[in-house]
């Protein structure tokens, strides 16, 4: 069975740092970027150990933004 895998792409600038994306990531990859400030002046999220991501699409559902974008891959 081929495991599906994810690339979660944040768009930074629009990133408000309200952190549920973090909240609800089953895996626990999803950080703000503390050593980052967007052009809003916040903390943007980000993806550590993107291949840990399983592309189950809950960060960029509960985004309010429209920030987050998940391709999925074999």
């Amino acid at each position: 069975m081929v495991k599906k895998r994810g690339v979660v792409t944040f768009d930074e600038n629009r990133c408000k740092g309200c952190e549920l994306c973090i909240t609800v990531c089953p895996v626990k990859i999803v950080k703000m970027n503390k050593d980052r400030i967007n052009v809003k002046g916040y903390y943007p999220a980000t993806v550590e150990k993107m291949e840990k991501c399983i592309a189950c699409g809950n960060c960029a559902t509960i985004c309010p933004d429209i920030v987050i974008t998940i391709e999925t891959k074999e």
